[in-house]
């Protein structure tokens, strides 16, 4: 079985996780503990960075490269067109989104986690006790500007963030009114990377990921609510009904990855 080692809430593992149930692959998910658990990656693929997708021997790093092998490898339900200038749109949107959604969406997260307390709680790992979710929720907004501009956050590149993804969502807005997807008239890796990279501004409804049920179809305030956005949102949302396999009592935690 493919194995994908993760983190549940890496919008790049989601972009992995779409395309294996697009075609229909069963794989084993493999959470990787921040830290530690990357010493173990790092022996298995030569970097610590995830998704890496384990196919018998053959270990590949980085989503898009996965997304590749994929195709050629397993290529029932092709994620490329064929054409000449439907695979270019194609190829381009899929490099956009990993470059604009994929980077400036964990800024507007953590804009968001600053000013919305419930939010904040929410994202902690599920069995996180309740004290610690009070002390977390009770960290006051100029103290998480503080760790931003540790890790290049600061208040005006979440603002540049914001103002860019506002821009970017009314542009996909605007081309799926009246077309069922972004390229072709079947999904494509485009359509892929574009809902997966989405994934931090606004969860997705459905069971499709170990996370608290309250942050199900919940995201960053501005983002997730704004009905400006709806056109977007219901897209990816009947995207994940056709296409994203919903947990089970089998699959609902991912395996945690183990250090010899």
């Amino acid at each position: 079985m493919l194995e994908l080692y993760q983190f549940e809430l890496s919008q790049y593992s989601e972009k992995v996780r779409l395309i294996l149930d697009y075609k229909g692959l069963a794989y084993q998910k493999i959470e990787v503990t921040p830290g530690v658990g990357q010493l173990e990656l790092f022996r298995l693929s030569g970097q610590r960075r995830v998704p890496v997708l384990k196919d018998g021997n053959t270990v590949i790093a980085d989503s898009t490269a996965i997304a590749m092998y994929l195709d050629k490898q397993y290529p029932e339900k092709p994620l490329i067109p064929v054409d000449s200038k439907s695979r270019g749109l194609c190829l381009l949107i899929e490099e956009w989104a990993d470059e604009s959604i994929g980077i400036k969406s964990r800024k507007v997260l953590f804009g968001g986690l600053s000013k919305d307390l419930n939010l904040r709680a929410s994202i902690l790992p599920s069995g996180t006790p309740d004290i610690v979710k009070n002390l977390v929720s009770a960290v006051p907004p100029e103290v998480l500007d503080v760790v931003g501009f540790g890790v290049g956050y600061t208040p005006d590149a979440v603002k540049e963030a914001q103002e860019a993804l506002k821009q970017d969502l009314e542009a996909l807005s605007l081309m799926l009114l009246d077309s069922p997807y972004l390229v072709a008239d079947y999904p494509t890796l485009a359509d892929f990377a574009v809902a997966g990279l989405s994934m931090l501004l606004k969860f997705p409804e459905g069971n499709y990921l170990n996370i608290p049920e309250t942050l199900k179809g919940k995201g960053v305030p501005g983002f997730a609510d704004n009905a400006a956005y709806r056109t977007f949102f219901n897209w990816r949302d009947r995207l994940y009904n056709q296409y994203r396999k919903p947990l089970t009592t089998t699959n609902t935690a991912p395996t945690s990855i183990q250090i010899d």
